[in-house]
């Protein structure tokens, strides 16, 4: 089960995984918190009025499309987009943002898809959210909650019968080692990279999150995705409103990728099973432990 806060980023984070995953006969369900609503409008050829008008119809079916390719199951969790505040200081988010949403009124619809799902696995973001948008922040509040509370037969009782998820894993999807190896690939074959221009920028966002006291996760679990990074390419298209053809998602060809980063990363936050760090699957101990 992957958990995230709108629809597009169950396909920029860990979607050639799921896709690999659900190719070799794992059940995969993707819990979406946020119908994100709120969502800019990020490519050119979609910023539309009549889109902008009707955000929360398209992004669902944007969704349908994505969940279709990658092969996964899919739930929205009800929750409303709170946007991304911006300016000094940044605005109150809106009433009703998920992100205000109380804690325990959040985690229970993700509880209850939990009992249902009954995942070994779960997958998330940091504390920090991968990034700072209030809905990641709050999405991984929330599964963290429902990673225990979905065992205990004292919380919720009314959301079905208690299932405990055996592993607990955080995105590493934006690291510089992986952008590094990427832009030097390219040079290699004589190729212009477009990353040069991003190493300044997070030689800053570096010092900022020293600044914040952030580390950086440890990569604890790196899954070889190299056959499905087409697959993961199509579904981020499918996000017609979010992703740009012609953005920087696509700068960098897929036979570079596959040669010097064919892996998708994670950080092992919680696992209640035994596992042998580093891995190369996240259902390591899981296989060894219960019948899949």
């Amino acid at each position: 089960m992957a958990v995230h806060a709108h629809p597009d980023d169950e396909s920029s984070k860990g979607a050639a995984t799921m896709a690999r995953y659900v190719r070799e006969g794992i059940d995969v369900m993707v819990c979406t918190m946020t119908g994100g609503e709120r969502g800019d409008v990020l490519n050119p050829a979609m910023d539309r009025p009549e889109v902008k008008a009707d955000m929360a119809r398209i992004r669902r079916e944007e969704m349908a499309r994505a969940r279709e390719i990658l092969g996964v199951q899919q739930r929205f969790m009800g929750f409303v987009d709170s946007g991304l505040p911006e300016g000094d200081p940044k605005p109150p988010l809106p009433d009703g943002s998920f992100a205000l949403v109380p804690l325990a009124e959040a985690v229970a619809p993700l509880v209850k898809a939990v009992r249902e799902f009954r995942p070994h696995v779960i997958l998330t973001y940091d504390e920090n959210g991968g990034y700072p948008h209030p809905d990641h922040i709050k999405t991984h509040q929330v599964t963290v909650e429902a990673f225990e509370a979905a065992a205990d037969p004292d919380r919720y009782p009314e959301a079905g019968e208690p299932w405990q998820p055996l592993k607990l894993y955080y995105f590493v999807s934006f690291h510089q080692a992986k952008y590094v190896a990427l832009h030097e690939e390219m040079l290699r074959r004589g190729q212009d990279s477009p990353y040069e221009k991003i190493f300044a920028q997070w030689e800053e966002r570096a010092r900022k999150r020293e600044e914040l006291g952030i580390k950086q996760l440890e990569i604890t679990t790196r899954i070889d995705v190299a056959d499905y990074l087409e697959i993961r390419d199509q579904a981020l298209l499918a996000h017609a409103t979010q992703i740009d053809p012609k953005s920087a998602w696509f700068d960098c060809p897929l036979d570079v990728q596959r040669a010097a980063w064919p892996t998708e990363d994670y950080h092992l936050a919680r696992s209640l099973v035994d596992t042998e760090l580093p891995e190369d699957d996240l259902f390591a101990g899981v296989r060894e432990s219960v019948t899949l």
